[in-house]
């Protein structure tokens, strides 16, 4: 285990970017496979190979561009380390990013399985307000200790760790019709 964590190191400071996006892809896929072989219960031989794919595409192309630029953008607005710091870092993300955040998630899913824009609205105004109140159950404490012990360069990495058990909620609510 130790080897693996210094192998991601190396490649993490040669290429933070394309790491953190191979990163955040392939742990929303582990989310949704986790989503539907334990809490959908489907079983491997029915298995939708091609949801997963949709969900780590939306890891690929969305969540680890988006969240790992967000954390820059993040650093420049409230700058320092302390707890004080960690602190308003976590109530900014919380309160202005994570709810358009999962509207976003959830409008792109939706687009993805088919949705028109009426059932995508109709969809959204069902899951949106519990997705978000489930967040708000997670994410603060979570985010406080990212702010404060983690160098920014790995945020992503441990948001999409933690993430895998959210994930697998969000891609199930994100999929459930």
């Amino acid at each position: 285990m130790a080897g693996l964590w210094r192998s991601y190191q190396v490649l993490m400071s040669r290429h933070p970017w394309t790491v953190q996006i191979v990163t955040a892809g392939s742990l929303v896929g582990v989310g949704d496979v986790i989503s539907q072989q334990l809490i959908e219960r489907r079983g491997l031989a029915h298995h939708n190979v091609q949801r997963t794919a949709k969900m780590m595409s939306i890891g690929f192309f969305f969540v680890g561009p988006v969240i790992g630029s967000w954390y820059k953008v993040l650093d420049k607005l409230v700058v320092g380390g302390t707890k004080s710091a960690a602190m308003k870092k976590m109530l900014v993300d919380q309160l202005c990013f994570a709810p358009c955040f999962l509207g976003a998630f959830l409008s792109i899913s939706g687009a993805l399985n088919g949705l028109t824009v009426e059932d995508n609205v109709t969809k959204l105004k069902r899951d949106y307000t519990d997705a978000l109140i489930s967040n708000y159950y997670l994410w603060p404490p979570v985010q406080i200790a990212n702010f404060y012990f983690v160098p920014l360069h790995h945020r992503l990495a441990v948001v999409q760790i933690v993430a895998v058990a959210w994930n697998s909620y969000l891609t199930w609510k994100a999929n459930k019709m």
